[in-house]
């Protein structure tokens, strides 16, 4: 996926403001968004484009695993991303930077203790954890 200049400007900008999170971590998210509302259109979700911070992490978490498979947790780690909390700081700085738009109803709250890091990005991996339960988009 090719980013443009504007995109790739407001990225910039972002991490000159604010060094937690690598351009990666940006980049990885607006794939993230993108990913997800595609899947929700798939499942017939097409009439509001609006995505939920529960919905948005949940892309997040399958777009991780397609892309970075078991090595998701270490990638997240890298970024400085420990928790769904900090996918919510990035997600709102995008926003503040109108690279992402946001509804007034959504909240920083909405990505706050969502799940468990070693639940989403590890256990699945485990021999004999094949069954770990992980909500889903849906």
């Amino acid at each position: 996926m090719g980013v443009n200049e504007t995109y790739l400007d407001g990225v910039r900008r972002i991490v000159a403001d604010d060094s937690r999170y690598p351009p990666e971590a940006y980049f990885f998210i607006q794939e993230a968004v993108t990913y997800t509302a595609e899947q929700l259109e798939r499942r017939g979700n097409d009439g509001n484009q609006h995505i939920t911070g529960k919905e948005l992490l949940d892309g997040i978490r399958q777009h991780a695993l397609s892309e970075f498979g078991p090595m998701a947790r270490l990638v997240f780690d890298e970024w400085g991303i420990h928790c769904t909390e900090d996918f919510g700081n990035i997600v709102f700085s995008m926003v503040s930077h109108n690279l992402l738009g946001a509804s007034d109803e959504d909240t920083i709250s909405d990505f706050r203790d969502i799940y468990d890091f070693e639940k989403a990005f590890v256990e699945e991996f485990l021999p004999g954890n094949e069954d770990v339960d992980i909500p889903t988009i849906g």
